[in-house]
């Protein structure tokens, strides 16, 4: 008899769970600095942060989203940067091959909080916009760290000429 009720709560929950992870959101680990300070400001610390896939499901992100997003360099790798220019903005680069870059249409230049310690936009050029799973929305581990993430983009990198 449990066995029966164990069953028919899995083949209803599983499908269930799997789609709300696959549309809603889920929570994910977020590993190393180049997202100092806004995500693990002490090495000791590990940020842990709510991913929300709805909020990008439409590629409707804004200078300053932290997202989440798959690697151009290593596919089978997920990172977290910061959205610095939209397509059409004008972005001076740091070591990029070109010292300013026109993001083109579709894509958006993404970087890491702390400067130099980041493989970024400035790495790898602009981003797909359909690199793009998700948005950062919290930090929901450690709970002395409890937050909303902020959508800003530091004043320093800000584009040199904003699309509107």
């Amino acid at each position: 008899m449990w066995v029966k009720t164990v069953f028919k709560s899995l083949v209803l929950g599983l499908p269930i769970g799997i789609t709300f992870l696959d549309t809603v959101g889920y929570v994910a680990r977020v590993e190393g600095i180049s997202m100092q300070p806004a995500l693990n400001p002490e090495s000791a610390d590990t940020d842990y942060v709510f991913l929300s896939r709805w909020s990008v499901r439409d590629y409707d992100i804004k200078r300053g989203d932290v997202i989440s997003l798959i690697s151009p360099k290593d596919p089978g790798l997920k990172i977290i940067k910061r959205v610095v220019g939209l397509q059409g903005d004008v972005v001076n680069t740091l070591g990029y091959k070109n010292q300013y870059v026109k993001v083109p249409e579709g894509h958006c230049w993404v970087e890491g909080d702390h400067t130099g310690h980041t493989l970024d936009s400035n790495s790898f050029g602009p981003v797909s916009l359909g690199l793009i799973t998700a948005r950062a929305v919290c930090i929901v581990w450690p709970p002395k760290r409890w937050q909303s993430l902020e959508t800003k983009v530091p004043e320093t990198r800000r584009p040199i000429s904003m699309a509107l």
